[in-house]
C-alpha cells in the first residue's frame, strides 16, 4: 500500500488516524476531566517551537511570553473556567542568554497577574533545536455555572469576541519587513506603521480579564464555546463536533480589523480566507441562546454576532452575501 504524506492526509484526518483503535479520544484544546469538591477542573496545554510557531527575528520575547499565557487562558475561558495554575517548561538554545529568558518570563508573569492565576511554575532545560515552550494551565468551573449552562440548540447565536484574520495578515506584514531588512539592513517601514493594529493582533493578542465571571454575573451562560486559534473554519468544525449540530457563518458579518482589505489587496490575500483559515487570532467563539440576544448585546458590546447553530444536516457552511452556502473545509 502506498504511504501517504501529511500533506495528502491533512491535519484533522491525521489526528483521527493516530487515535484510531487506541482506546482514547482526542480531547482537543480543553477538556473537563474531573470534579474537585464543587468545581469542575479544566486542563489545557500548548507546545510552541521556534521556527514553526514564532520567529525571534521580529517577535519580542516579552510579547511571546504574554501571548503564550493568552493562548492557554483563552482555551480556559472557552469552557467558562477561571484560571488557577500555570506551568511553563522551556528548552533554551545556546543563542539565548539569561536576560532574554528574563524578558520572556516578564511577559508570562504580567499575563499571569492580569488573568488572576493563583500558582505558577517554571522548568528550564537545554535545547539543541532552538527555543521550545511547553505550557499547561488548569482552571475551574463553579458547579453552579456548569449546571446553568444550557444544552446547545439550533438557532443559538454564534458570537465572536473580536476581529478575525488580523493575526494572519499581521504576520504577513512582519514577514515582508523581515525580507526587506535582510535586503537593506534597515528596520522600520511605512507599512509597519500603517498596519500596526494588524501587527499587534499577531504579536500581542489580549482577552477581557475575568470574562467567565462577567458572563455569570450577567446570567448569560453560553451553550458551547471554543477558542479561534487555528482559523474560524477549524473553530466551526470544533463546535459542530461538540454540539452535534450544524454551524452557519455569514461572510458579511465577520468582523475585520481596519486595514485588512487594504493590505489584502496589496499582498493578494482575501481577508475572508484569512479569517477562515488563518491562525492565532485568539478570539472566543460562543454560542448564546437566542432568547439572551438583547441582554448579550447590551452587556457584551465588543462581541459580534456572525451566525448561528443549525440542524445537523446543514453541516458547516459559510454563507456568502448572495445567499450561496459554501461547505467549510479545514487544511
Amino acid at each position: 500500500m502506498e504511504e501517504r504524506t501529511f500533506a495528502q492526509i491533512g491535519r484533522e484526518e491525521a489526528l483521527n488516524l493516530l487515535f484510531e483503535g487506541s482506546g482514547f479520544s482526542n480531547c482537543a484544546d480543553a477538556q473537563v476531566f474531573a470534579a474537585t469538591g464543587k468545581d469542575a477542573v479544566v486542563s489545557v496545554s500548548r507546545l510552541l517551537s521556534e521556527g514553526i510557531d514564532f520567529d525571534l527575528v521580529y517577535f519580542p520575547l516579552k510579547h511571546l511570553g504574554f501571548k503564550t499565557v493568552v493562548a492557554l487562558t483563552g482555551a480556559l475561558y472557552a469552557q467558562l473556567a477561571r484560571p488557577r495554575t500555570l506551568g511553563i517548561s522551556l528548552g533554551i538554545s545556546a543563542k539565548l542568554d539569561f536576560p532574554q529568558v528574563q524578558e520572556f518570563w516578564a511577559g508570562v508573569t504580567k499575563a499571569a497577574k492580569l488573568y488572576h492565576y493563583e500558582a505558577l511554575s517554571l522548568k528550564l532545560q537545554p535545547s539543541r533545536n532552538g527555543f521550545l515552550i511547553a505550557a499547561g494551565a488548569t482552571g475551574t468551573v463553579p458547579a453552579l455555572d456548569a449546571a446553568r449552562r444550557p444544552k446547545p440548540q439550533s438557532k443559538d447565536l454564534l458570537c465572536v469576541s473580536g476581529s478575525l484574520g488580523a493575526a494572519y495578515l499581521g504576520l504577513q506584514v512582519l514577514e515582508r519587513e523581515k525580507t526587506r531588512f535582510e535586503a537593506s539592513k534597515t528596520a522600520g517601514s511605512e507599512e509597519m506603521e500603517r498596519y500596526k493594529m494588524l501587527v499587534g493582533a499577531y504579536l500581542k493578542p489580549e482577552l477581557q480579564p475575568e470574562l467567565p465571571a462577567l458572563l455569570a454575573s450577567s446570567e448569560i451562560y453560553p451553550s458551547a464555546g471554543c477558542l479561534v486559534d487555528k482559523g474560524l473554519a477549524a473553530a466551526m468544525k470544533t463546535l459542530a463536533e461538540r454540539t452535534g449540530l450544524g454551524v452557519k457563518v455569514y461572510a458579511d458579518k465577520i468582523p475585520f480589523e481596519g486595514g485588512s482589505f487594504d493590505l489584502g489587496k496589496s499582498i493578494d490575500a482575501d481577508p475572508v480566507s484569512a479569517a477562515m483559515n488563518g491562525g492565532e487570532d485568539y478570539q472566543l467563539l460562543f454560542t448564546v441562546p437566542i432568547l439572551k440576544l438583547e441582554k448579550f448585546r447590551r452587556d457584551f458590546q465588543t462581541f459580534d454576532i456572525i451566525g448561528h447553530l443549525a440542524l445537523p444536516e446543514a453541516g458547516c457552511v459559510l454563507v456568502e452575501p448572495t445567499g450561496v452556502e459554501l461547505p467549510v473545509t479545514t487544511p
